[in-house]
């Protein structure tokens, strides 16, 4: 098997902001030929993802991709906002279009915005962005949304805004892997009954149909497992994983079903059958030499650096979506089923989890950042040779076009300011690169949302009014820093960005930033990992080390009673830590036959 490459695209929530809407024509932008639908500014500032300039972004990707001379892409859950027919249309005229024109192939599996149940459902959003900057509902059916004449349009019915459920997606998504194609070397499901043996293209057309993959839930109800494993070129099999569980339950006297976003917590016992059949590919594979490649939208490992225990201490056990942290048990059944390489998403995060067990197992967690988050970006994974996988993550810094509604956004603050609204920080709008601008929305989630819905109050306002000195200072560190040099532990990653910076920090360094620099910088390393280094700057983080290194060893902060701010900035050490020194998350080797990771240059 020679080297074969495979792009991996997470959660790009895309939104067709051009779309041909029924009823609802849209804002006019000096020099486009379309009217744009997009949402407010302010909806997007409140979000953990961009709703809006994921429409150019995915584009760019794509077009890197091509660039590379890259065939195959798959896109692990949530490839649209909120699996609206709309949407879901206009991605699939994206994909068909690059499918044509570069030969790629796509291979897509569930998230839990596509569909956001297993069944369509009536929706819409309140916050699309209407004439004269006023919030613009937009519905799939009348009655379901009472507009605010005061502050909003009266409410537009458009069907395709509608939830998609299995059959909708699978309707518009058909040629991007839910089916088998016949350029495949192979395809099944979980409930096909032929092998690799005696595989044909019929026997896998038949066994596609919707009504031959479904499992029962509750009392006898038939629930779609988009679930397949496909073998695109000779050697690779891309198993592609429906972790979507939904739990049935009854609201006015209504089938409803419960959210998917717990994923592989609530699927693992919930579609028992899945499971089994990952262990029966895995098997295969390893009996057939196939290099085996799982990817679904949830994650398998702990994405907080094992640090999940000190931040539910810290901010709540409810807080910071710990609920979507996998339970242990997950990484240790899919490693024990013999899944090695396991590439998620949902969490816009760019992290790897690594997992060893002592009768030799183990399993590799890839989680690919969003499209529509800070620091965007994407995976490829190199299969150099059938015992070593090369990860590469992707910074998408420059977007064309990423500014084009930033016209609209200022006719919406003008709106907001006359009226004497809750308005925005303006400051976004003088991004220069997408890069920059999806800096802004995190630093404004993090003012608008984050800091204000997560963190303790005492302890939010005892960290953000202190300089870095004052920090230091509490820390009772009384050593000379002109005599002390502070690098990272040789293990950690960043060791070699931090020598670059041979100047050693003194505390006139420290009174340039406060806790609230330190708190936006804890939360780019959350999301980006090693991609936020340059930009947080080696001295910075210098800084920042000497800093967690006295608080921890510190006896007043390491025995103080808990609830107090003493405690709780232990535990923020002890968290910042732990992200400084998981494992490589950028560039890397994986090494299939030990599990051991390498970080490359």
């Amino acid at each position: 098997m020679g080297k074969i490459k495979i792009a991996f695209i997470a959660d790009i929530h895309f939104q067709d902001d051009y779309a041909a809407y029924k009823n609802f024509d849209g804002l006019p932008i000096n020099g486009v030929s379309k009217k744009a639908k997009i949402r407010t500014m302010a909806a997007q500032l409140h979000s953990t993802r961009l709703f809006n300039e994921n429409y150019f972004a995915l584009r760019a990707t794509l077009d890197d991709i091509a660039k590379r001379d890259i065939k195959l892409v798959a896109l692990p859950g949530d490839y649209t906002d909120d699996g609206q027919p709309l949407h879901v249309k206009g991605l699939a005229t994206i994909l068909k279009e690059y499918t044509e024109r570069y030969g790629i192939s796509f291979f897509i599996t569930t998230g839990n915005h596509d569909p956001v149940g297993p069944f369509l459902t009536e929706a819409g959003k309140m916050d699309f962005l209407g004439k004269n900057g006023e919030n613009q509902p937009i519905f799939s059916k009348k009655g379901l949304y009472k507009s605010d004449l005061k502050t909003e349009n009266q409410v537009i019915v458009e069907p395709d805004l509608a939830k998609s459920g299995y059959r909708e997606i699978f309707k518009n998504l058909h040629d991007f892997g839910f089916f088998p194609q016949k350029n495949y070397l192979y395809w099944e499901t979980p409930f096909s009954r032929y092998s690799e043996n005696n595989y044909s293209f019929k026997k896998a057309r038949k066994a596609s149909k919707i009504d031959q993959r479904t499992y029962k839930i509750g009392a006898g109800l038939d629930i779609p497992d988009a679930s397949y494993l496909a073998e695109p070129v000779e050697g690779l099999w891309l198993l592609a994983i429906d972790g979507n569980s939904y739990i049935p339950f009854e609201e006015n006297g209504e089938q409803r079903y419960g959210s998917a976003s717990l994923g592989y917590n609530q699927t693992i016992a919930h579609k028992k059958h899945l499971f089994k059949w990952i262990a029966d590919v895995a098997e295969r594979a390893e009996k057939s030499g196939k290099t085996l490649i799982a990817f679904s939208h949830y994650p398998a490992v702990d994405f907080n650096d094992d640090a999940s225990a000190e931040i539910g201490e810290l901010l709540g056990k409810n807080k910071w979506q710990l609920e979507r942290v996998p339970q242990e048990n997950i990484a240790e059944t899919l490693a024990k089923a013999g899944i090695k390489v396991h590439v998620a998403g949902h969490m816009h995060i760019n992290d790897t989890g690594l997992r060893h067990y002592k009768n030799g197992d183990f399993i590799t967690n890839i989680q690919t950042p969003s499209l529509g988050a800070y620091i965007p970006g994407y995976k490829i994974l190199t299969l150099n040779t059938p015992a070593q996988i090369e990860v590469e993550t992707v910074a998408v810094t420059d977007v064309p076009r990423f500014d084009e509604f930033f016209p609209l956004y200022k006719m919406e603050r003008e709106y907001l300011t006359v009226n004497n609204l809750p308005a925005w920080d303006p400051s976004i709008l003088e991004s220069k690169n997408y890069l920059e601008f999806t800096s802004a929305h995190l630093k404004n989630l993090i003012k608008l949302r984050f800091l204000p819905e997560d963190w303790p109050e005492n302890f939010r306002e005892f960290l953000t009014l202190k300089t870095g000195k004052e920090l230091l200072e509490l820390a009772n560190y009384k050593g000379n820093l002109a005599l002390e040099k502070v690098t990272l532990d040789p293990e950690t990653p960043s060791k070699k960005q931090l020598k670059k910076d041979k100047n050693t920090p003194d505390l006139t360094d420290f009174e340039k930033w406060s806790g609230i620099d330190m708190i936006f910088d804890f939360y780019r390393l959350r999301s980006a990992d090693l991609l936020a280094v340059p930009y947080i700057g080696a001295q910075r983080l210098e800084q920042y080390n000497l800093l967690i290194k006295k608080v921890l060893a510190n006896d007043t902060f390491k025995n103080a009673a808990e609830n107090t701010n003493e405690h709780k900035l232990f535990l923020f050490a002890q968290i910042f830590r732990k992200f400084l020194h998981g494992q490589p998350a950028d560039h890397f080797k994986i090494n299939l036959e030990t599990g051991n990771l390498t970080r490359l240059k």
